[in-house]
């Protein structure tokens, strides 16, 4: 059996996520009868129970989480690899299943929350938006270090990976936000507001 840090870390990314897609795989919340479809609220994690790394660890759980659903198939509202994913839903399921936190479901909304991060300053695990749709936040991906990011294209697409710094991207970068921040700061999610 191979023994090199590569054959080891290939290993340990397939083990983790093998387990956050089987842990992650229960079904989508009902609205209760008579309620409107799509009005199903997902209850808020307990972030008491949420993996207790410190800030670099967890967001390489993040990484390697988004980057285990590499080619899943785009699908417009998709909330799960099974079914497909778009942006938002892609964060959404990836944040919860490596992170116990729950985002919102839209970007724009995830845009709003979270610690506004300078493309400087962008470490891995921060979320990066972009202007596609002619709404500010409309696409939202992973940011995985080195220029780069995954994310849920569009329809004729899949899950992969970009470079920040392609045309195309670069002019509709809209800013990033960081959900992860040090021990020392309570994760953005967490805040309450008054």
């Amino acid at each position: 059996m191979p023994s090199s840090p590569r054959f080891f870390g290939v290993l340990v990314g397939s083990i983790l996520a093998v387990l956050v897609v089987a842990g992650c795989s229960g079904p989508s919340p009902r609205p209760a009868t008579g309620a409107p479809p799509g009005s199903a609220k997902i209850p808020r994690p307990d972030t008491s129970t949420r993996i207790d790394l410190p800030a670099p660890e967890l967001a390489e759980e993040v990484v390697l989480s988004a980057l285990s659903l590499i080619g899943v198939p785009y699908r417009w509202g998709g909330s799960t690899p099974h079914e497909g994913l778009d942006c938002s839903g892609l964060v959404q399921w990836v944040y919860r299943g490596s992170a116990n936190l729950l985002l919102p479901r839209r970007s724009e909304e995830m845009m709003s929350q979270g610690q506004p991060i300078a493309v400087q300053s962008l470490r891995a695990g921060d979320l990066v938006f972009f202007n596609t749709m002619q709404r500010p936040g409309s696409h939202v991906g992973i940011y995985i270090g080195q220029g780069r990011f995954v994310h849920a294209p569009n329809s004729r697409g899949v899950v992969r990976i970009e470079s920040i710094e392609q045309s195309y991207w670069a002019s509709r970068f809209d800013g990033a936000r960081r959900f992860i921040p040090d021990r020392s700061e309570p994760l953005a999610a967490d805040r309450r507001e008054p």
